[in-house]
């Protein structure tokens, strides 16, 4: 899946010109915690983000505040030359970014231009969507060998039962280095009959692990 796919295209920014009281009141007003900062081309040159104006800001403890602060220009206090992304670029590539190197959001450049952003929230909601985790459905993890066509030899017992496959996940057993975990999200509310049948063909099924499900 591309950024281009899931990076928000109806961004709100500023100018460097602006003020740290413009960029509070849009934050509140929108409840958004990053702007973009561009100049009259629609370049990129900076980024503001809530916890910017925090630091900013005087401490809101003072008994002797200054106003004057509000009127500085977001100039003096944006990042400069924010670090961005493309909108050909893989999620995958950039949720490694988001984790490496701890940002909150990522403002999207095609052509030296804005055109998108992608946030933390975005990239956790599409994970969401991708495993199908919206949808009814049911969640069943196997321990299985680390072999090839392993996948197809599980995967041939869901469909046997007609059973729509939303994702597979394919993790490392902590226990077992020469195993995985599959975990697979069917389109099946009652999965019993499918893990009666995993187990039958000697598949170790881990969850779900509730009473009334026996072991072979």
């Amino acid at each position: 899946m591309l950024i281009e796919e899931i990076m928000k295209t109806d961004i709100i920014t500023l100018k460097p010109s602006n003020t740290i009281k413009d960029a509070s009141t849009i934050m509140k007003a929108k409840k958004i915690r990053h702007l973009p900062i561009i100049n009259d081309d629609h370049h990129l040159v900076g980024l503001i983000t809530e916890r910017d104006l925090k630091n900013a800001l005087p401490s809101p403890l003072l008994k002797v505040k200054d106003d004057n602060i509000y009127e500085q220009t977001l100039d003096k206090v944006m990042i400069p030359d924010p670090m961005v992304g493309h909108p050909l670029d893989f999620v995958e590539e950039v949720a490694l970014i988001f984790y490496e190197q701890r940002i909150g959001c990522l403002p999207i450049v095609s052509g030296g231009k804005l055109v998108g952003i992608v946030t933390g929230s975005d990239l956790l909601y599409t994970y969401i969507e991708i495993t199908g985790a919206t949808k009814p459905s049911s969640q069943i993890e196997i321990r299985v060998s680390d072999r090839v066509g392993i996948l197809h030899d599980v995967t041939k017992i869901f469909a046997n039962h007609h059973a729509s496959i939303l994702s597979v996940l394919v993790y490392s057993d902590a226990e077992h280095e020469e195993q995985k975990i599959l975990s697979i999200r069917v389109k099946v509310m009652n999965p019993l009959a499918i893990i009666d049948d995993l187990r039958k063909e000697g598949f170790d099924v881990l969850w779900p692990n509730m009473p009334g499900i026996n072991r072979l």
